[in-house]
C-alpha cells in the first residue's frame, strides 16, 4: 500500500511524457479572450439550446469529475467564479485535441472552447470544438464525495482547499468583499488610508509578546509591530483629521480558534471625536457591511454539534438599532450580583459565585478592576450574542484612553463585543502628554506586558494632538462572526501551523 501514492503519480508522469511526445507542453501557455464560468454560463439562452445553436466561449478550469463514453466524455471543469460541464465529441475536436483528451485526469487544468448548449438532462454545457492543457496535475485530487477532510491537511494544503471544497472559496472571496466593503465606507466617510512601520524600533499600542529581530545595516533590534496605534496618531499630530489602517499585526502568543500570531486589524481614528462618535460609526459600517455582502443583517450560526438535519442554533440580530450600549459594572451584576464599588470583593460573594458556575476558572484578584473584568470575560463577554457596547471599563487596564471626566476610575471606551466575543475597540484617546508619561512608566514596571517608553511618541503629543477617538477592529473576528466560520484558521488563507516531521 505504501508504493500505491507513487504508482499513481507514475501513471500521471507517463500520461505527461506521452503529451510531450505528441509535441503538446502539458504546462501550458499564455491564452487570450478567456471568460470568468460564470459568465459564461451567463451567456446560455434556452432558444439557442442544440449543439451548436449557442454562443461560442472560451473558458479554463480544473477537472473536477469526468465520465467516459468511449467516443463522447462529459466532464466537469471549475475555476473561482464557478463549474460548468464540458462535452468533447471525437467528430467535433481536431485529431490532436482528441489524443490530448485521452491523457487527461482529474485535477488538470485545461482550456476548452466552443458553443453553449444543453444535454438531455438540462446541464449547460460547452461542446469543445478545441482543447488546450495548461497544467498537469500529477498528484491525485481529493474523493468527490469526501472532499479534502482533514483539516489539519486543509490548512497546510491551502491550494487544493480552494478548489477541493467550493465553500472555502466562497468564504475567501466574501472575506475579500468584507473588506472592499470597509474600504469604501471609511472612504466616503472622508477617511485617509495610510501606511504605517511594520518594523518599529519600540513596539506599543498594545499590551503583547512581541516577535524580535535585528536589522544588520544599522545593527539595531527591531520588532514586528503588535498595533499601528501610537503610529496613526502621530498623524493626527501632522494634521490628518481621519486616517485608517488595514494592517498585520503579529503577536508572540498563542494559538486557538480566536487567535493567530499574525492577524489582521482595522484601525481609524477621528480628531474631534469621541468614543461615542466611533461607536455610532463602527455600528453604522458593521450592518452596511453585512447588508451588502449577505444581504441581510440577520446572521444565523450553524454550531459544531448541531446534526447536518438541524437548524442553526446561534442568531445574531444585527437589526435592533441602536445597539445596546451598557457598562462593565452592570453587566458583571446582572450575571453575578455583585454591586461592584471599587473595592476587593468578598470572600462569600465570590464562592458564591463560583459555585453557580461550576466548570468556570474564576480567580481571585486583590485589584478590583481585576477582578471586575475576570468575571466579564469568564460569565457575561460569552454570552453578548447580539451587539452590545461594553462602556466604563477600569482604565488601568487601558493606559491609551481618556479616563471618564465624572469618575476617572473608568476609562472613556467602548469593546465591542458580537458572538461571545470582541470584535472592536473603542476610545476617546488620551491626548495629554504628561498623564501619557505616567501611564507609560506604570506600564514599564509589568514584566508580563513587556513595555517600553516610546519617548518619541510622547515628543509628538507635546506639539498637540487634537482630541480624537480610535478604533480597532478585528477583521479576522468579524469575518467569523459574518460568515459562521468556527475557527480564525477558516478565514485566513494561510494560517500559521506547526512545520511536520
Amino acid at each position: 500500500m505504501s508504493d500505491q501514492p507513487n504508482q499513481l503519480e507514475a501513471d500521471r508522469r507517463a500520461k505527461l511524457e506521452k503529451l510531450r511526445l505528441i509535441h503538446v507542453d502539458p504546462f501550458g501557455q499564455r491564452t487570450a479572450d478567456l471568460m470568468p464560468i460564470a459568465d459564461a454560463r451567463a451567456k446560455h439562452k434556452p432558444e439557442t439550446d442544440g449543439h451548436d445553436g449557442g454562443a461560442v466561449v472560451k473558458v479554463a478550469g480544473r477537472i473536477t469529475f469526468r465520465k467516459d463514453f468511449g467516443k463522447l466524455v462529459f466532464m466537469f471543469i471549475q475555476d473561482q467564479t464557478g463549474r460548468i460541464q464540458v462535452a468533447i465529441d471525437k467528430k467535433r475536436v481536431p485529431e490532436l485535441d482528441w489524443e490530448i483528451d485521452r491523457l487527461l485526469d482529474l485535477g488538470d487544468q485545461i482550456v476548452v472552447q466552443g458553443p453553449l448548449g444543453v444535454t438531455k438532462t438540462g446541464e449547460t454545457t460547452v461542446w469543445a470544438s478545441s482543447l488546450q492543457i495548461s497544467a498537469k496535475c500529477l498528484l491525485t485530487p481529493p474523493g468527490k464525495w469526501d472532499g479534502l477532510s482533514d483539516v489539519e491537511a486543509r490548512y497546510r494544503q491551502r491550494y487544493v482547499d480552494l478548489w477541493a471544497n467550493p465553500d472555502v472559496m466562497q468564504l475567501a472571496q466574501t472575506r475579500i468583499r468584507i473588506i472592499d466593503e470597509i474600504r469604501s465606507f471609511l472612504r466616503a466617510r472622508g477617511y485617509l488610508e495610510v501606511e504605517t512601520p511594520m518594523l518599529q524600533p519600540i513596539h506599543g499600542g498594545a499590551a503583547a509578546r512581541p516577535f524580535k529581530t535585528h536589522h544588520n545595516a544599522l545593527d539595531i533590534p527591531l520588532f514586528l509591530r503588535i498595533a499601528p496605534e501610537l503610529y496613526l496618531k502621530r498623524l493626527l499630530v501632522g494634521g490628518m483629521n481621519k486616517v485608517f489602517e488595514i494592517n498585520r499585526n503579529f503577536r508572540n502568543e498563542g494559538i486557538s480558534p480566536r487567535h493567530n500570531p499574525e492577524f489582521t486589524m482595522l484601525e481609524a481614528y477621528e480628531a474631534y471625536g469621541s468614543w461615542e462618535t466611533m461607536a455610532d460609526m463602527v455600528e453604522d459600517m458593521i450592518c452596511t457591511v453585512a447588508q451588502n455582502v449577505l444581504g441581510t443583517l440577520i446572521i444565523n450560526h450553524k454550531l459544531p454539534d448541531t446534526s447536518e438535519a438541524g437548524e442553526p442554533t446561534r442568531r445574531i440580530d444585527l437589526s435592533k438599532r441602536p445597539w445596546r450600549r451598557a457598562t462593565m459594572s452592570e453587566l458583571v451584576e446582572e450575571k453575578t450580583g455583585w454591586t461592584f464599588d471599587k473595592n476587593p470583593i468578598p470572600t462569600d460573594k465570590l464562592e458564591a459565585i463560583r459555585a453557580n458556575h461550576r466548570g468556570k476558572d474564576i480567580k481571585y484578584h486583590a485589584n478590583p478592576a481585576e477582578q471586575l473584568t475576570e468575571l466579564y470575560e469568564k460569565l457575561v463577554e460569552p454570552t453578548l450574542i447580539d451587539p452590545c457596547f461594553v462602556t466604563r471599563v477600569p482604565g488601568v487596564i487601558i493606559p491609551l484612553a481618556r479616563r471618564c471626566r465624572d469618575d476617572d476610575y473608568f476609562a472613556d471606551v467602548y469593546e465591542l463585543a458580537i458572538n461571545g466575543q470582541e470584535i472592536s475597540p473603542g476610545y476617546t484617546e488620551l491626548n495629554d502628554p504628561d498623564v501619557q508619561a505616567e501611564h507609560f512608566h506604570h506600564q514599564v514596571g509589568d514584566r508580563e506586558e513587556q513595555q517600553q517608553v516610546d519617548e518619541d511618541f510622547l515628543t509628538a503629543l507635546k506639539y498637540g494632538m487634537p482630541p480624537a477617538g480610535g478604533i480597532g477592529l478585528g477583521i479576522d473576528r468579524l469575518v467569523m462572526m459574518l460568515t459562521g466560520a468556527p475557527s480564525i484558521r477558516d478565514v485566513i488563507l494561510f494560517p500559521l501551523m506547526r512545520p511536520q516531521g
